[in-house]
């Protein structure tokens, strides 16, 4: 028995890892592999009520439609952005356009407040530690006032995140158990597997498979690169530390999700890519002043007239800079 062990040819080693006596090789291989395995969290969620509604779903849409599977993709990406994410990113900026009002307006009273507390420390003989007691517990409940009058809580702000997250990641591992025949291996996810395999576009003929040219994963890395520098060009002023950090970090995390999206079949790199250009048209028409006024969004001391010129000018002065650096 052992024998037969030891002469296991080289072939019959997993894939995951091509091993030699000292020496462990990571390819792309290794990531299409591990996406394979249903076991603890990756077993939950493809086996998930939203993760199954998601698949049906897009499979109705190409059986109705008629389209090529990678069209069916695409066109239920943008149905899915502009029926849940575009109402919700509405909203944020209608929150977020109320917060800031009432922080300005806040502004305007804590200057009320000092003038009080200044008064009271001389009637009643307030040391230092009382006064900024009052002043504080005085201004946490103008700030609850307001908020409670505009109805306007900056929680109410993070429900896109807290919807787009999660139907990101259930469509991508909808799409994942389509390529993969997964959760359950049958004869029309067959079929499905089949259809993927052949209704691909251009250089990518099967959407099971990875990008041969990485021109996907490249574009959704260089999508999202350029999303983040548009958010963080039109911003007035200049970035705090904490908003340094956030911006790097994204940026982190947009570089190391290319690798992850070379290694993926293309039906989830696809549905990444088209999301991620549509949240770039989303973003450029969100800023139009025009649109916020006919969406009724309140104008903020905040606002700039020109957005888009705001826009273009802060890039090309970071791309100035960073040149003469």
């Amino acid at each position: 028995m052992y024998s037969v062990l030891l002469k296991r040819p080289a072939y019959a080693l997993p894939r995951f890892y091509k091993l030699t006596r000292n020496e462990r090789r990571f390819s792309l291989n290794s990531i299409t592999d591990a996406l394979r395995v249903q076991s603890g969290i990756f077993r939950i969620i493809s086996e998930s009520a939203p993760v199954e509604c998601l698949q049906k779903f897009v499979i109705n849409v190409h059986d109705v439609t008629g389209l090529p599977w990678w069209a069916t993709i695409v066109c239920t990406t943008f149905f899915l952005r502009s029926t849940v994410t575009v109402p919700l990113a509405l909203y944020q900026n209608f929150v977020m356009a109320k917060v800031q009002n009432a922080q300005a307006e806040l502004i305007e009273l804590s200057k009320e407040l000092k003038r009080e507390v200044a008064v009271a420390v001389k009637l009643y003989d307030w040391d230092q530690k009382t006064a900024a007691y009052n002043f504080k517990r005085s201004l946490k409940k103008q700030w609850k006032a307001l908020i409670e009058r505009d109805n306007c809580h900056p929680a109410k702000a993070s429900l896109l995140i807290w919807f787009q997250l999660p139907l990101w990641v259930c469509f991508s591992v909808a799409l994942r158990n389509l390529a993969y025949q997964l959760p359950h291996s049958h004869v029309n996810a067959e079929l499905v597997h089949h259809d993927l395999s052949v209704e691909g576009f251009g250089w990518i003929v099967n959407l099971t498979q990875v990008d041969p040219y990485f021109v996907l994963p490249l574009s959704f890395g260089l999508i999202n690169l350029t999303i983040i520098e548009i958010q963080a060009a039109s911003r007035r002023g200049s970035p705090s530390k904490f908003q340094r950090f956030v911006l790097n970090f994204f940026r982190g995390v947009t570089i190391v999700m290319v690798p992850v999206a070379a290694g993926v079949p293309s039906c989830i790199t696809l549905y990444w890519t088209t999301s991620s250009l549509y949240g770039f048209v989303q973003n450029l028409v969100l800023m139009s002043p025009k649109l916020k006024r006919w969406c009724r969004i309140p104008k903020t001391p905040n606002d700039i007239d020109k957005p888009y010129s705001h826009v273009i000018k802060g890039i090309k002065n970071k791309f100035v800079v960073s040149k003469i650096s």
